[in-house]
């Protein structure tokens, strides 16, 4: 399936990546980044696909409920084991699921949006990306390292530089 392959590429970017920074640099604070760290970024990339894979079973889906796992954020060898067994766990088939979100500050009260799994797949690929552009941001601030061209770029923005340079 195609969608599982892209989570494989992007996630495997990001461990790849993981892989060439120290402890430090992880959890450095970013001055670019509005003193966020990388290891943050990468923990909200991994909760959001941990709250998906928890509300799988039960059909409802809360982004807002994410943990927010501090030991992610710091401990690299920690959050490189849970990137490993990330991809596998979202190996599963296709159904409805119901997103809880407020999206407002001052009102509790949740809707409800129908959705699947799949599209909160593709929601969370797309997302990751999105974050991924910031750590970034975050690596040239902090390293000297060179990243893949398509680290933190979307596919389509990639394919469209390749229409504009022929």
């Amino acid at each position: 399936m195609q969608l599982h392959f892209a989570i494989q590429h992007v996630l495997g970017q990001l461990s790849a990546t993981i892989l060439l920074l120290n402890e430090q640099q992880f959890s450095q604070p970013c001055k670019n980044l509005s003193n966020a760290t990388i290891g943050q970024h990468t923990r909200h990339i991994i909760e959001m696909f941990q709250c998906l894979l928890a509300g799988y079973a039960d059909g409802i889906v809360n982004y807002e409920k994410r943990p927010r796992n501090r030991r992610i954020e710091t401990d690299r060898s920690f959050t490189l084991s849970i990137m490993k067994t990330l991809f596998s766990d979202l190996a599963r088939p296709n159904k409805t699921l119901v997103l809880e979100a407020t999206y407002l500050d001052e009102n509790d009260l949740a809707i409800a949006l129908d959705t699947n799994f799949f599209r909160e797949i593709a929601y969370n690929l797309e997302h990751a990306i999105h974050h991924m552009a910031l750590i970034k941001v975050g690596i040239l601030e902090v390293t000297d390292l060179e990243l893949p061209e398509g680290f933190g770029v979307a596919p389509s923005t990639q394919k469209f530089k390749k229409a504009c340079a022929q």
